[in-house]
């Protein structure tokens, strides 16, 4: 990502503000509490952007929030071509309905959570971790806008069990926050028991987002990357699948209830 032309311009639009304030870069650095050198670094290129420093430079420089803006253009940029239309249509989403076997869905996780998650990648390195733990929790965004979506989710019970004594503290945290979102009137969370050995949702995590036109899109993930379904045909098929799945989970209270037993038994 990191040469992207919209990064480029991050670094471009960087130096031309410090210079308009007539900074060097050891004063610069002094005011955001950076080196001169780790100042120079990062605008030659040979530093990642890093959120916290670009926040600090848009606080000193006066931006209104610039740098940071442009950041999470280039973060957007460099998603995969395929997620890119999904993004959009996430942002756009009237209804959501996700539907995920193996782990919390991503729109509900905590930043522990989804650092945990990432990290079993172990080709990636430790600031490409970072940033997309930090893409992961920009697109929470959508369900804590003044319009948010109405989101549905279905997990399975043995997602929330899976565990163990290392990181209890993280899930205890994660079923924390999950319990917390599903007092909100827009977010539905429902567990699907472990004593429901099979049913066809099974086969694979899915999405779907219902857009202000009434239209619906969904998003599927492999282990190589994903695609965007758009077909009506096969809309109509996740559709059904959503609510075969759906009908397996306990109602929402329940989902609660079982939520809150899991976090007890741990201790």
């Amino acid at each position: 990502m990191e040469r992207e032309p919209t990064a480029e311009l991050i670094r471009a639009q960087l130096r031309r503000l410090r210079v308009n304030a007539e900074l060097s870069q050891e004063e610069f650095g002094k005011l955001v509490h950076f080196s001169g050198s780790q100042v120079s670094a990062v605008e030659l290129g040979q530093r990642p952007l890093d959120r916290f420093f670009l926040k600090r430079a848009d606080e000193v420089l006066g931006t209104g929030g610039l740098l940071t803006s442009m950041l999470k253009l280039a973060e957007r940029d460099g998603q995969p071509s395929w997620f890119r239309p999904w993004l959009e249509a996430e942002r756009q989403a009237q209804q959501m309905r996700c539907y995920q076997p193996t782990l919390i869905p991503g729109l509900l996780q905590t930043e522990n959570y989804a650092r945990a998650v990432i990290r079993t990648d172990d080709m990636i390195s430790d600031d490409e971790v970072e940033r997309r733990v930090a893409v992961r929790m920009d697109r929470q965004a959508v369900l804590i806008r003044s319009d948010p979506p109405q989101f549905v989710a279905v997990v399975e019970e043995s997602v929330l069990r899976r565990t163990d004594e290392a990181f209890r503290g993280l899930m205890a945290e994660q079923i924390a926050h999950l319990i917390a979102s599903s007092e909100r009137p827009h977010i539905s969370i429902h567990v699907i028991p472990a004593e429901i050995s099979m049913h066809v949702g099974l086969t694979g995590h899915f999405t779907l987002a219902r857009t202000s036109e009434g239209g619906w899109i969904g998003q599927l993930e492999h282990q190589l990357g994903g695609v965007v379904v758009d077909k009506d045909d096969d809309l109509a098929i996740l559709l059904a699948r959503w609510e075969s799945v759906r009908n397996e989970a306990l109602s929402r209270r329940q989902s609660i209830e079982l939520m809150k037993e899991v976090v007890t038994s741990w201790s």
